[in-house]
């Protein structure tokens, strides 16, 4: 094929729209300058987000950024095209119409999931890296996307929760403002026990801990008279950002609790019954012979 004939192929019009034809070749630069365009800006927002994060930017901030950053690199690629083509937006307006009947009837759900993913990144009640309980599930926050947040559970489990659920139900943020936590410990031990080392040696067992912050400082409380036992409560804040560490921190606290309980000789207790018998008791001339 001699190169006048190609280039009577690329200038071919294949449709004319209004006073504008589209040929070949107008076709055929589309996709290769939409994928150059998109190869542009992924690049550009590789860059922006490493500048970002080397200036120790919030995650979501930075994940707010390249949402914005993206929806009007999107806009101009687009415009860009249509102006290559030769074709006006206000062409798109019959379709436009008809987009918005469509998400009246039937995609209410996507759009309101898409304007609450905008409202979560731009509001910033939820953050990634935030420890939510929401019902009986807890876990942490790795992405906000337009539709869906992706939280990894306790388990390792990935859940997608809807961003409308996040914004119409009661959710609990444990991270929201810092990630200080208060949470306690309890022991019970018997009654007889000196309640007053006992006191010391629960409050030692929390400052043993490097995790227990000293201001607020550690308290101890005697809770209760139970039915077994004498109940103690160590109250006490830490730096935590899963209940797994929560978990860790407050295991360690009852291996120290039990040392020093195991020193001092101070007993834990646990229930126990006594039972009071009243009358004689008989015994079978049969029964007797095995005793004996």
């Amino acid at each position: 094929m001699s190169w006048q004939e190609i280039e009577d192929l690329l200038s071919y019009v294949l449709f004319t729209y209004g006073e504008s034809p589209i040929t070949v070749s107008q076709v055929l630069q589309v996709p290769l300058l939409l994928w150059l365009a998109w190869f542009v800006v992924t690049r550009i927002a590789k860059l922006i987000r490493k500048a970002l994060q080397v200036r120790k930017v919030a995650p979501d901030a930075i994940h707010l950024f390249l949402r914005i950053y993206l929806v009007i690199a999107i806009a101009i690629i687009l415009v860009t095209t249509l102006d290559i083509l030769n074709i006006p937006i206000k062409a798109f307006a019959f379709v436009s119409g008809a987009i918005a009947i469509g998400v009246g009837f039937g995609a209410q759900n996507i759009i309101n999931n898409f304007i609450s993913g905008w409202i979560l990144m731009w509001e910033r009640p939820i953050r990634i890296g935030d420890f939510l309980e929401i019902g009986d599930t807890k876990g942490v926050v790795e992405s906000i996307n337009t539709r869906s947040t992706l939280i990894r559970r306790n388990d390792g489990v990935h859940m997608l929760v809807p961003n409308s659920q996040l914004l119409e139900n009661t959710v609990t943020n444990w991270t929201l403002i810092d990630d200080r936590l208060r949470t306690s410990v309890s022991v019970g031990v018997a009654y007889g026990s000196d309640v007053k080392l006992v006191s010391k040696l629960v409050e030692q067992a929390l400052l043993d801990q490097q995790e227990v912050m000293r201001t607020p400082e550690p308290v101890v409380l005697f809770s209760d008279f139970g039915d077994n036992a004498l109940a103690f409560d160590g109250i006490f804040w830490i730096h935590a950002n899963t209940e797994t560490d929560t978990r860790k921190i407050r295991s360690n606290i009852r291996f120290r609790i039990y040392e020093l309980f195991d020193e001092n000789e101070v007993v834990i207790a646990f229930p126990q019954r006594d039972i009071h018998l009243d009358g004689a008791i008989s015994i079978k001339r049969e029964d007797e012979e095995l005793l004996q």
